[in-house]
């Protein structure tokens, strides 16, 4: 029976996507569906499947590796300090924006959380309907994670300041009511440790991160298909960080959250997190969540008449506590997205089933507050997210262009930028030579520098773009500005080089950095080349319909599938994939994966909305 209980969850994760895509459910994300799938299994209804401990075991780990690619979520460079946070363009048409970061406002958003949750608790405790204050205050402060990162992925807003914002808001709601849990049991329990052991965990997590931090760097050129090393790197970080934790009496997600921290700072490729995402929300994860819903027997839980008392009004406490989160969201993003990031932020779940598994060990809490508080929960995920679906729409910040600045204006970089600005880019050139400027500036949005020194260039907000291009003449003047730039935290930059001499001194130090290199000489003669090998290629650059372009594969719904069968394959022509640094030249059953660069051809009108659609992080 054991077994047929597996088998049955199984294959229930395999139907519900299917099932969800084929009558367009897009109202709940996936993991909602999966737990009440799970409650329709259980007992609650059919009573087809039941918990054992080998279903136990794998929720357990499912649970472990959710909170584990949740730490491998957090964008760090959100903390990272820069003069200024914002593009030109991002100024000029967002409202609000320069003074809340995402994370000055989920910090902000936090605060009022748990501000509310002490309310409501006292509120709890001076009624006499719950009177642990403690425990109440943790509960109503608990955010699911899990399910927030789902909603966000579905929406593909993972890579967006409004989904970065929820995210870090639902971070604390998971990482502060971990702690308060832990400290909780500490003080509450009998048979806990020292609370000063629970530095313990943050010296082996940095003790891991300096271990490892030049891991990713070799590890690409012993790495074979048979050793997977980075995989087994992440699991012993898994591993030991959940050992540690459990040692010092704390909680086993809190172990596997960190160990996903210190993976992010050790900075794995996309191919890293393409493949744990695939395990953890291939076969782990989805049975946490079903197995969540077949724990939950409602025929016992709504027998008792104090429970059916307490399921409502634990179910607004956990929706008030997170009201005080819309007043600041609309601080910088608009007041329906206000409403639904904040009813998103009301999901809990996760953290609660660990916060009452240790409460029901302590004795601290009855079977009837405990099923309240479940129920009431599995109604937040439930009614969350469909007001979350409900009334998000792009924020106007994700429509802008990308915006290209220019340092040089010169016959090789304003000839580009013309055409650049006819596409989907906001394009801005500088110039320091008076000649070019009275040349260029009728031809070019130019703008006239005194200086090219970083910090005059910071001054005038240069380094504020997406894409950088240094085509300077000047080599070693394009080489220390490439590096500022890049300290700066410019997501992209291209350096002309003209001298040889200067690219073959810094051509590695560069490329390390992810600084991308060019000598017109040699492009000029890869294209006489190409011309002379493929003869079309002229054709193609000649044309005015149609152009060449390249995107990275960031979009999950195109990943592992054949390029026949791209939704838009007969609107372009991939004529090249870039995966590893190799170039691949791809036919109909060449699979695309995570990460790839395509370079393809396609019209004018039609590409970039197909680029957009690649290149969407989800």
């Amino acid at each position: 029976m054991d077994q047929v209980s597996l088998v049955i969850m199984l294959f229930a994760a395999l139907l519900i996507p299917l099932v969800m895509a084929k009558f367009k459910i897009n109202s709940l994300p996936t993991a909602v569906m999966e737990i009440i799938v799970g409650i329709i299994l259980g007992p609650s209804v059919f009573n087809i499947v039941s918990m054992n401990s080998s279903i136990s075991q794998l929720s357990t780990i499912g649970v472990i590796v959710l909170l584990f690619l949740s730490g491998l979520e957090i964008d760090f460079s959100l903390f990272k300090k820069r003069r200024a946070a914002l593009t030109p363009l991002e100024k000029k048409n967002a409202v609000n924006i320069p003074k809340y970061s995402p994370v000055r406002l989920s910090v902000y958003a936090y605060t009022t959380i748990i501000i509310l949750s002490l309310l409501l608790a006292a509120a709890f405790k001076v009624s006499g309907l719950f009177s642990d204050f403690w425990l109440a205050t943790i509960l109503f402060g608990t955010i699911s994670l899990g399910i927030v990162i789902a909603a966000l992925k579905e929406k593909e807003l993972l890579s967006k300041a409004f989904g970065q914002t929820v995210l870090l808001i639902s971070v604390f709601g998971e990482l502060i009511p971990m702690m308060g849990l832990t400290l909780y049991a500490s003080v509450y329990g009998s048979d806990s440790q020292s609370l000063w052991l629970l530095l313990l965990i943050l010296a082996v997590a940095a003790l891991l991160l300096l271990r490892f931090k030049p891991f990713f760097r070799f590890y690409q050129n012993i790495n074979k298909s048979t050793t997977q090393l980075d995989i087994r790197l992440a699991f012993f970080l898994i591993v030991t960080m959940v050992t540690v934790a459990e040692s010092v009496g704390a909680e086993n997600i809190l172990g596997a959250f960190v160990a996903g921290i210190v993976l992010k700072l050790l900075q794995p490729s996309d191919s890293t997190r393409e493949r744990l995402d695939s395990i953890g929300y291939g076969f782990f994860i989805p049975i946490f969540f079903i197995s969540t819903g077949v724990d939950l027997n409602l025929r016992t839980l709504l027998t008792s008449g104090k429970t059916l008392l307490l399921i409502p009004l634990f179910f607004l406490a956990y929706m008030v506590a997170k009201l005080g989160g819309y007043w600041v969201l609309k601080l910088r993003f608009k007041q329906a997205n206000a409403l639904a990031g904040t009813a998103l932020t009301a999901t809990t779940m996760t953290m609660v089933l660990a916060v009452l598994r240790v409460a029901k060990s302590m004795k601290t809490i009855t079977a009837d507050q405990s099923g309240a508080f479940l129920l009431a929960a599995l109604l937040t995920c439930i009614v969350s997210p469909l007001i979350f679906n409900k009334f998000y729409s792009a924020e106007k910040e994700d429509l802008v262009k990308t915006a290209v600045h220019f340092i040089g204006a010169n016959l090789s970089t304003v000839p580009v930028a013309q055409q650049l600005r006819k596409g989907w880019y906001d394009v801005k050139m500088y110039t320091n030579h008076p000649e070019n400027y009275q040349t260029y500036h009728a031809q070019a949005p130019v703008e006239l520098l005194e200086n090219f020194t970083p910090i005059d260039l910071e001054d005038h907000d240069v380094f504020d773009t997406d894409i950088l291009v240094l085509g300077h003449i000047d080599a070693e003047r394009n080489y220390q500005l490439a590096k500022a730039a890049k300290d700066y935290g410019v997501k992209r930059i291209i350096v002309r080089f003209e001298d040889r001499n200067v690219l073959n001194e810094h051509e590695d130090e560069l490329r390390d950095l992810g600084i991308e290199v060019y000598n017109t000489p040699e492009a000029n003669i890869t294209l006489l080349r190409s011309l002379i090998e493929s003869p079309s290629t002229l054709l193609m650059l000649q044309d005015t319909e149609n152009s060449i372009y390249e995107v990275k594969v960031l979009n999950h719904l195109y990943t592992n599938v054949q390029i026949k069968n791209l939704q838009f394959a007969q609107d372009i022509t991939i004529s090249q994939v870039i995966r590893n640094r190799k170039i691949i030249v791809p036919n109909g059953s060449t699979t695309i994966q995570y990460g790839d660069r395509l370079i393809f051809t396609g019209s004018k009108q039609d590409a970039p909305r197909i680029r957009q659609a690649l290149a969407t992080a989800n």
